[in-house]
C-alpha cells in the first residue's frame, strides 16, 4: 500500500495549473507596505504587544463606512486594495476572480465595545452593525464587494494557520480551474483596548499562560516563555500563470504545492515531536514533486512558545536532517498575528526571493541545545533564490505548509 504522502501526491498533481504571485502587500507593526514592512524585519525586536502604527482607515473608507468596519477589516480591504495595486490592470473577468481570506478571531474589539454597551447603558445603545462587524468573513466581503470580484469568495478561521490555508485554498481554486485570479492573505485585530477596558483577547491569553510574561519574542531561544501578541494584515494577489505572462505582470513567485493536516492530539499542544508538522511539510514537498534537498529555505512559524517551537523544530529535524536549510522566524520582530501570520510570511518570502535576503531571527540569543536546525539569527543572509517552505500551525492541531519558488519558464 503506498504511503500518504504518496498517494496525496498522485491524486493532487493532475492537470493543475501554474499559479504565480504577483501582488502583495503588508500592514505591520515594522512597517505598512512591502518594502517599509521587509526592511523593519531586521529591526531591533520591540518589547510588549506589536500594534499597528499610523494606519488611517479612512486612507481606505470614508468616515461612515470606517466607524461601521472593525479594525481586523479595515486591515483586510487596506491590504487587498495595495496589493491589486502593486499587481497592476488584471484582464481577468471579475466572476472569474475569487477572494480566500481568513482570520483567526474576527471582530472581537467591536464585540467586547458592544457588549459593554449592552452591560452598562441597555439594549438600545447595541450597534445595529455589531453583527456585520464582528462576522469574521466581513474582510472578505467587504474585499469582494469594494471590487465586484464575484467569484469564490471564501473565510478560513483555523486559528494561527489560518491565512496559510487561505492562501492554499485560492492556490487550489485557480490550479483546478475554479478561478482564474484571487485576492488572498489574512488580517488580525484582537488587541485593541475598548475604552478603558484592556483587550479581551490578551487578557484571556495572558490568562491560558500563552503569553510571554517578559513582553519579548525569542523564537527558539533558550529563554523563550511564550508569544507576543500582534495585529497586521498581508494581501496576495494570484493568478494564472500564462494570464501573468500574457499581460507582462511583475511575478514575485509561483507557488508550487501546498498541504495541510490535523494532529488530531489536543486543543493547544501540538503532538508529541512535532509528527504532524512533519507529515504535513512532507505532503507539500510530494504536492510540489520536490524533495527535502530542494528546499532552499524554511520561514518557520516559530511563536516563541516552548512546546510548538521544540515540536516544530524536531520536525524540520527529522525530515531534513541535521543540515537543514537555513531556518527563520519573523516572529522575533512582528510578534505572532494569530490568523494573520501566515500572510505575513508569504509576503515576507516574496520579498526574500525578490531582495535575495533571508530575515533573521530577531530575539534570539542562545539557542535551545535541543534545537538542533540551521537557524538565521542577528542580521539578514544573503540568499540564492530557491524554493521557500513556509510553515503555520494552529491551536486544535490545524497544520498548514506552502512551497513558494521564483518564477522560472
Amino acid at each position: 500500500m503506498a504511503n500518504t504522502a504518496d498517494s496525496y501526491s498522485s491524486q493532487n498533481r493532475v492537470q493543475r495549473r501554474r499559479v504565480a504571485i504577483t501582488g502583495i502587500a503588508a500592514i505591520s507593526s515594522c512597517g505598512i507596505g512591502k518594502n517599509s514592512f521587509f526592511n523593519g524585519l531586521s529591526s531591533k525586536a520591540p518589547i510588549g504587544p506589536r500594534r499597528v502604527q499610523g494606519f488611517e482607515p479612512t486612507d481606505w473608507l470614508d468616515p461612515k463606512e470606517a466607524k461601521r468596519t472593525d479594525r481586523f477589516a479595515q486591515f483586510s480591504i487596506a491590504a487587498a486594495d495595495m496589493a491589486l495595486e502593486d499587481a497592476g490592470q488584471i484582464t481577468i473577468p471579475k466572476d472569474r476572480i475569487g477572494v480566500i481570506f481568513a482570520t483567526g478571531i474576527g471582530g472581537l474589539a467591536t464585540l467586547q465595545e458592544q457588549i459593554g454597551n449592552l452591560i452598562q447603558k441597555g439594549s438600545r445603545r447595541v450597534s445595529p452593525f455589531l453583527v456585520p462587524m464582528m462576522m469574521c468573513n466581513a474582510g472578505a466581503a467587504g474585499i469582494s464587494m469594494r471590487h465586484g470580484f464575484s467569484g469564490p469568495c471564501q473565510t478560513i478561521v483555523t486559528a494561527c494557520a489560518s491565512s496559510n490555508h487561505a492562501i492554499s485554498d485560492a492556490y487550489r481554486q485557480i490550479a483546478f480551474g475554479f478561478a482564474d485570479a484571487a485576492v488572498t492573505g489574512g488580517a488580525e485585530a484582537a488587541i485593541e483596548a475598548v475604552g478603558e477596558t484592556p483587550p479581551i483577547g490578551e487578557v484571556a491569553f495572558t490568562q491560558m499562560t500563552a503569553l510571554s510574561s517578559t513582553g519579548i519574542s525569542r523564537p527558539f531561544d533558550e529563554s523563550r516563555d511564550g508569544f507576543v501578541i500582534a495585529e497586521g494584515a498581508a494581501a496576495l494577489v494570484l493568478e494564472e500563470m500564462s494570464a501573468a505572462i500574457a499581460r507582462d505582470a511583475h511575478i514575485y513567485g509561483e507557488i508550487l504545492g501546498t498541504a495541510a493536516n490535523a494532529d488530531a492530539y489536543h486543543i493547544t499542544a501540538p503532538s508529541p515531536n512535532g509528527e504532524g508538522a512533519r507529515l504535513c511539510m512532507e505532503l507539500a514537498l510530494q504536492d510540489a514533486g520536490l524533495g527535502a534537498g530542494d528546499i532552499a529555505h524554511i520561514n518557520a512559524h516559530g511563536t516563541s512558545t516552548p512546546l510548538n517551537d521544540l515540536a516544530e523544530a524536531q520536525a524540520i529535524n527529522k525530515l531534513f536532517g541535521a543540515s537543514s536549510p537555513p531556518v527563520s522566524s519573523i516572529k522575533g520582530v512582528l510578534g505572532h498575528s494569530l490568523g494573520a501570520a501566515g500572510a505575513l510570511e508569504a509576503a515576507a518570502i516574496c520579498m526574500t526571493i525578490e531582495k535575495g535576503l533571508i530575515p533573521p531571527t530577531m530575539g534570539l540569543e542562545t539557542q535551545d541545545s535541543q534545537i538542533e536546525i540551521s537557524i538565521v539569527k542577528d542580521k539578514a543572509l544573503p540568499f540564492t533564490p530557491g524554493p521557500v517552505l513556509s510553515n503555520s500551525f494552529g491551536f486544535g492541531g490545524h497544520n498548514g505548509c506552502i512551497i513558494i519558488a521564483p518564477y522560472s519558464l
